[in-house]
């Protein structure tokens, strides 16, 4: 009010002294004039207290990059499965195919694959090595039936020695019967003898009686002797019988032993053959696989990028990527990463709003229902482990209750989200982040999330 009285005070000495027409006086001093700056303060103060009681939607933000939300829609490299030089091109980067499409044509370069007839070959020798496998088949039942005949052979002829052998055992036994008779013949002949010579002395009897009596063991002892020597003759028989049995044993035992030697030996034969075809037959299914390996197609349609190799006649390695192809028609998803703070606030069918790169919007992040220009989406997994850059990985999809996706999204575009938290007065939430708290959450009590269970803050 000191302001007003210093004026008037003046006005009221100048003023008398002015003529009566002089309008300026009115202009520059103001008189008995209402002031609204305190109305207008009292107004932006009202406002800004109305503005603190305001719904603010709390929400995380995170930038992230647009993928797929299946690895098998995401860009793959198409490698060689064969070294080789490259012959012809049939793509160049950029064009669009479709699974199947030839991409590019490789020749050989190692050695032993150079001879255009090496299938062929390997054919041959398949076939040799079976026959060789048939041929020793063949041999081993020869030579089984060989070993049969010998073991039959070897039971006859030991038969027969058995049977020979219980022959002489049995002429032994009359022999020596026949001896013991020849025996007590020759000791009656002896006995008698020597009474006859006794007697003789005596003149009892007459020479010509002890001639005949001496004659008579002279017979005697003749067929002592004769009767010996058979006997002897069939032990000496009898021995040599058994060693016949021994030989006979021993020789067909070497003989059937060396029959399934043969036997052994035709049957390595028919595994090593066999094992050969089959080497050789994997050797030329790998040899039909590998010429296909020639011709490197597309496993799926899309777009040709990223060609490492350029021109005719580069060296390809084994497993060294040739070009990039990028899948067409695939559901788009958004990966964004997290700070560990705010990954418990994160949930499976939680909300979330984005902006993508390239698509203008106008973004209020307290109100995404006045936001222009943003797309919804929702949370479908939170990795469990700390990514490279030391955030959590999450992954979204689009929103089936919101607007669709722009269509011409591409992978790789950037994206800033905000994932959608509690509805919070703005007061509370200056007061939130001007103590550092964490925001409140809700959990969705569906996979849909139509409802919102609210939990209390962490602190």
């Amino acid at each position: 009010m000191a302001t007003n009285t210093a004026p008037q005070h003046i006005d009221g000495n100048i003023r008398s002294k002015l003529p009566s027409d002089i309008k300026a006086f009115d202009k520059i001093y103001y008189r008995n004039k209402k002031y609204f700056v305190s109305r207008i303060l009292y107004l932006i103060i009202g406002l800004f207290l109305l503005f603190l009681f305001l719904p603010w939607t709390q929400n995380i933000r995170s930038k992230g990059y647009v993928t797929t939300l299946y690895q098998t829609d995401r860009p793959q490299e198409l490698v060689s499965q064969i070294p080789g030089k490259i012959l012809k091109w049939y793509v160049k980067e950029g064009d669009m195919v479709n699974a199947g499409d030839t991409i590019v044509m490789l020749g050989e370069v190692k050695d032993e694959y150079l001879d255009p007839n090496i299938i062929g070959r390997t054919e041959y020798q398949i076939v040799q090595n079976e026959e060789k496998a048939r041929f020793y088949s063949g041999k081993i039942e020869t030579t089984e039936q060989q070993i049969k005949n010998l073991e039959n052979q070897r039971e006859l002829k030991l038969s027969s020695l058995k049977n020979k052998l219980i022959q002489i055992e049995r002429k032994i036994q009359a022999k020596s019967a026949e001896l013991s008779a020849a025996k007590i013949d020759l000791q009656q002949s002896k006995d008698q003898l020597d009474r006859a010579k006794i007697m003789l002395d005596k003149e009892a009897i007459s020479k010509f009686d002890y001639e005949r009596r001496n004659a008579t063991f002279q017979k005697a002892q003749a067929a002592f002797s004769e009767k010996q020597n058979d006997y002897d003759n069939l032990k000496q028989d009898l021995v040599l019988n058994r060693l016949d049995i021994d030989n006979t044993i021993q020789e067909y035992s070497e003989k059937i032993a060396k029959a399934q030697g043969d036997r052994f030996t035709s049957s390595s034969e028919v595994a090593a053959a066999r094992e050969k075809a089959s080497d050789l037959s994997i050797k030329k299914q790998n040899l039909t696989s590998r010429s296909q390996y020639y011709y490197v197609l597309a496993p799926q349609n899309g777009q040709v990028t990223q060609a490492k190799k350029s021109g005719i006649n580069e060296i390809i390695k084994e497993g060294e990527m040739i070009v990039e192809i990028v899948p067409r028609d695939v559901e788009m998803a958004v990966e964004i990463f997290v700070e560990p703070f705010d990954l418990p606030l994160l949930n499976i069918g939680q909300k979330a709003r984005f902006m993508f790169d390239g698509f203008p919007a106008i973004v209020f992040s307290g109100w995404p229902q006045n936001s222009i220009g943003t797309f919804g989406g929702k949370v479908i997994a939170v990795e469990s482990n700390r990514n490279v850059n030391g955030k959590y990985r999450v992954l979204l999809v689009e929103d089936p209750e919101d607007r669709k996706w722009p269509p011409g999204l591409r992978m790789g575009t950037g994206a800033l989200s905000f994932a959608l938290l509690k509805d919070v007065p703005v007061w509370y939430e200056l007061w939130r982040n001007i103590n550092g708290f964490p925001p409140e959450f809700y959990l969705p009590e569906n996979g849909n999330g139509d409802k919102k269970k609210e939990k209390e803050s962490l602190f």
